[in-house]
C-alpha cells in the first residue's frame, strides 16, 4: 500500500490542524487559530509562514481600532491539498478495513 498521495506539508499534525480549522471559515483571526490549535503565537506564526510559502494560506494584516490584527484564510490551493490529503487518509482506512475483513473471513475456515 503506497502512500504517495499524502501531502508532505500536511503530514505535520500542527499544519494539518491549522488548515482543517481554516476549512470551516472564510477568514480567521490569528488569536482564534492560536487558541483553537493550542499553540503559542510564535509556533503558529512559524507554521502559518510555512503554509503561506506553499500557497496554502493567505495572510491579511490590519487594525481593529488602534490594535494590529492578523487574519488567515485557506487558499484554493490549500483547500485542494487538504481534500486530497484527507482522501488519501480515507483510502488507507478503507484498505485497512478490507484487509481486516479478509483476515476475519480466513479465520472461520
Amino acid at each position: 500500500m503506497a502512500h504517495t498521495d499524502f501531502d508532505p506539508v500536511l503530514l505535520d499534525r500542527t499544519r494539518l490542524a491549522i488548515v482543517s480549522l481554516l476549512a470551516g471559515v472564510e477568514w480567521a483571526e490569528f488569536g482564534w487559530v492560536r487558541e483553537s490549535a493550542d499553540l503559542s503565537a510564535s509556533a503558529l506564526s512559524k507554521q502559518v509562514s510555512t503554509l503561506e510559502a506553499q500557497g496554502y494560506v493567505e495572510v491579511r494584516k490590519g487594525y481593529v481600532g488602534k490594535r494590529p490584527r492578523t487574519w488567515v484564510t485557506l487558499s484554493e490551493t490549500g483547500r485542494t491539498a487538504l481534500e486530497e490529503h484527507v482522501a488519501a487518509l480515507q483510502r488507507v482506512v478503507e484498505e485497512s478495513r478490507r484487509l481486516a475483513a479478509r483476515r476475519g473471513e480466513g479465520e472461520g475456515t
